[in-house]
């Protein structure tokens, strides 16, 4: 859904290989549902065509913390979970719980003609917090290879920004473009790099929030692809969807949430 510690002071929001990495993450494989809260920093419950990842995969940038997610229901290829945390200290995203989707992918993306999705969610805060909601995918040259490209789909900014390659005075990152028309809401599009590969991010200017996103994430790849900022042979890698946190205590709640590689 990862460095030198100057980059980390400069980028507030950070992907990396390590942070959707899950081979090093400890994986509970179920046919049925398991429900149980699952707290580790790799820890992952497989179900369906989807896994449950907590990944905290920058816990030691805080002062303390604590994350736990659960499986809360499936029916079909519908599925809802929690993940309620608490992190202070640190100036760095400290968490991506998120959504996996295992089917599908390792395709090129000229093989793919589209990615529907629906996704219905709510967030409950106590006190400040510093959190996105996002769609978190990556693309590769090669299947299952390293990520060159992450392509983010916010759906809410809390106290939060997205890599940029330009900030202004007031450390508020600059869109490399504005007004983009996708899927029934205005975006703009911030691009820069994380040190490990390009981030593409967009961000709905239309709303602040989008708590019942109903539509398709490939046309965000036609974007790109048409705009030339990477071509329609890399592979699509990563399909996740979640929440990075940097700071603050909430629980973020998903309803239900679905998705798939047409």
């Amino acid at each position: 859904m990862f460095f030198l510690s100057f980059l980390l002071l400069l980028v507030p929001l950070l992907s990396s290989a390590s942070r959707h990495s899950t081979s090093r993450m400890h994986k509970v494989h179920a046919r049925s549902l398991d429900t149980s809260t699952i707290t580790g920093k790799w820890e992952s419950v497989e179900v369906g065509q989807y896994s449950l990842l907590n990944n905290l995969w920058n816990e030691q940038n805080a002062a303390w913390g604590y994350q736990g997610s659960q499986l809360t229901s499936l029916s079909g290829s519908t599925i809802a979970w929690t993940t309620t945390y608490t992190w202070t200290g640190g100036s760095q995203v400290k968490s991506f719980a998120n959504i996996q989707l295992n089917t599908g992918i390792n395709q090129q993306l000229s093989e793919i003609y589209s990615i529907p999705t629906a996704w219905q969610w709510s967030l409950s805060t106590n006190g400040a917090v510093s959190a996105d909601v996002a769609y978190d995918m990556f693309t590769s040259y090669t299947p299952g290879g390293k990520a060159v490209n992450e392509i983010m789909v916010w759906l809410t900014s809390v106290n939060s920004k997205p890599i940029s390659a330009s900030y202004n005075a007031a450390g508020q990152a600059i869109p490399s473009v504005t007004n983009i028309n996708l899927e029934g809401y205005t975006w703009n599009l911030y691009s820069g790099s994380n040190g490990f590969n390009q981030v593409y991010s967009f961000l709905p200017t239309s709303v602040s929030t989008i708590e019942s996103f109903n539509g398709d994430v490939y046309p965000f790849f036609s974007y790109l692809i048409n705009d030339n900022s990477f071509g329609s042979s890399q592979y699509l890698t990563t399909v996740q969807a979640g929440t990075e946190v940097t700071y603050g205590s909430g629980t973020f709640t998903t309803s239900a949430y679905s998705a798939a590689i047409n």
